[in-house]
């Protein structure tokens, strides 16, 4: 689900880009903005996956890999 919604919030960024009449000076802004957005991006989920990792209580590091015996 969330993978559909950055779909289509990026689907949505190209189009505002596209009708924005654009010239080769303005080029470098655009890919410095986007660099940045994508540093924001990246950070905020690692942020977001590190505080849910956090609440789940962590399983034991233990594990055997002897059979149980009957």
């Amino acid at each position: 689900m969330m993978i559909i919604a950055l779909c289509l919030n990026s689907l949505v960024l190209i189009s505002l880009f596209q009708e924005t009449p654009t010239n080769f000076e303005d080029l470098g802004k655009l890919l410095l903005g986007g660099v940045a957005a994508a540093i924001v991006v990246a950070v905020g989920f690692t942020f977001v996956r590190f505080r849910l990792r956090d609440k789940k209580p962590q399983t034991s590091s233990f594990i055997s890999i002897s059979s149980d015996k009957e």
